[in-house]
């Protein structure tokens, strides 16, 4: 299944932050999309949006995580979380249910198959991804290689259940979205700092990601390293708090 989305690189608006005081025109009938561009809960969203083909359909509003405009909690959202969508005269939260509502609710090409057993694996493998990010996370501020090796071990396995593509369903699915920009970021964070390369000795994790880097709808969303590198340093080499207390 091919991608509906262009191949031309998308010029990202400015980020809003708390100096910009008024909002754009609310509820106007424009669907928006807000995001923090290096979120990861946010590049889910972003990922299936692009895949679908929805760029003209669906705005993004860039809002700054660390510094966001009053009227973003007070006009828009009241949680203060990012991602939101603006659609139809009213908010909705939670990334992995603006994956599910973008996907169903709009035009393009579905990201989950009718087969029964995809479907089934589908949700076994959202269930997992809370395990999975705590146990990454966590081996952060201890040794990696032992820590967290077996989840990538896991993913290497996970990725053989089917034999019709080289993503967890086979083809892109909403699985695919949920996961790569956590595969994403520790595959460049373990690299860099730890020296540990996910890659040897996981042939199908390497094949899974030489083909997301050929989706122009996710190479478009992929994050800063520098960025990356600094934030989780931060993160777990000096204040250490919980990755999943920053879930936006």
């Amino acid at each position: 299944m091919a991608s509906a989305a262009a191949s031309s690189q998308e010029v990202l608006p400015p980020l809003f932050d708390s100096t910009c005081l008024e909002p754009p025109p609310l509820f106007d009938g424009t669907i928006r999309l807000y995001v923090f561009y290096e979120c990861p809960f946010c590049q889910r969203v972003w990922i299936v949006r692009n895949y679908k083909g929805l760029q003209d359909q669906i705005k993004l509003v860039g809002i700054e995580l660390a510094d966001k405009p009053a009227w973003y909690k007070d006009k828009v959202y009241p949680p203060n979380k990012l991602p939101s969508l603006e659609h139809n005269g009213k908010i909705i939260g939670e990334s992995m249910d603006l994956i599910r509502y973008i996907d169903t609710s709009f035009d393009g090409p579905s990201l989950l198959p009718d087969d029964h057993a995809k479907l089934k694996f589908a949700d076994n493998m959202i269930a997992y991804m809370d395990s999975f990010l705590k146990n990454v996370f966590t081996s952060f501020r201890g040794d990696p290689v032992k820590e967290a090796g077996a989840e990538f071990d896991n993913l290497e396995v996970s990725l053989a259940k089917f034999e019709d593509g080289p993503f967890f369903l086979g083809q892109f699915s909403q699985v695919d979205a949920a996961f790569v920009p956590f595969i994403e970021r520790f595959q460049i964070y373990l690299k860099e700092v730890f020296k540990y390369d996910i890659i040897p000795g996981r042939p199908r994790l390497a094949a899974y990601i030489e083909e997301l880097n050929k989706i122009d709808a996710y190479k478009q969303t992929k994050c800063d390293p520098n960025w990356l590198i600094q934030f989780y340093n931060k993160q777990f080499m000096v204040v250490s708090p919980s990755i999943l207390d920053l879930q936006t």
